[in-house]
């Protein structure tokens, strides 16, 4: 059923209302990501040579069997980057429901961020700025605009569920919390699977044209 422009605008103010009134938390967990991001750029950069000639080869063997025309298993990576996804998706759940788990979620806000900051390093490093920039954009670009908002608001919702039981400790409002949070993670979910759907088959496709050049 197609949306009328009041409920697309209520949909929008939501959202907004949502991240105004986190704000402070929002960008504490960018912050923690940006770092991640960083570090991960740094140590591609300052590797050793054993190491950079092992992700250059990785790198340059995918890029080969693409221009090869090998056939490329799209339900495989489907289904890999769901299990992914669902992955994170419950340990940042697990992690906002425990009053233990509010350091551990900026701890897995860094790694993904060195995770991303590696992946596009390695990648320019091999490829070379130019071309390393097509290769990022044709594979990486689409699904990252969904999944690093959905990743960030993951665990701006697990720190606002701990600060709300620290604050408030009744049995019967930690539930309401962490209902409100598990469905939060559900949403979430719904939405790097369209990610994952983006990445799968336009990202996929996109970078079968467009690496032939790199």
């Amino acid at each position: 059923m197609k949306r009328t422009p009041r409920q697309k605008s209520m949909i929008k103010n939501v959202i907004l209302g949502y991240i105004n009134e986190n704000i402070k938390i929002y960008a504490i967990v960018t912050l923690m990501f940006l770092i991640g991001w960083v570090i991960g750029i740094i140590f591609v950069n300052n590797s050793q040579e054993v190491q950079q000639e092992q992700i250059n080869g990785y790198i340059n063997t995918f890029i080969q069997g693409i221009k090869s025309d090998a056939e490329i298993s799209k339900p495989e990576i489907l289904k890999n980057s769901i299990l992914s996804n669902l992955g994170i998706t419950v340990l940042l759940w697990f992690l906002g429901s425990t009053v233990i788990g509010m350091p551990l979620i900026y701890i897995v806000i860094l790694y993904k961020g060195y995770s991303i900051g590696c992946t596009i390093s390695a990648i320019v490093a091999s490829l070379g700025t130019g071309k390393g920039i097509v290769f990022i954009l044709s594979t990486m670009l689409l699904q990252s605009i969904i999944y690093i908002p959905c990743l960030l608001s993951l665990a701006v919702s697990g720190v606002k569920l701990y600060k709300q039981i620290m604050e408030d400790r009744r049995t019967e409002n930690i539930k309401i919390q962490i209902l409100r949070h598990s469905m939060f993670c559900v949403f979430i979910f719904l939405m790097l699977v369209i990610a994952a759907l983006i990445e799968t088959y336009i990202s996929t496709n996109i970078a079968q044209r467009l690496i032939k050049f790199c």
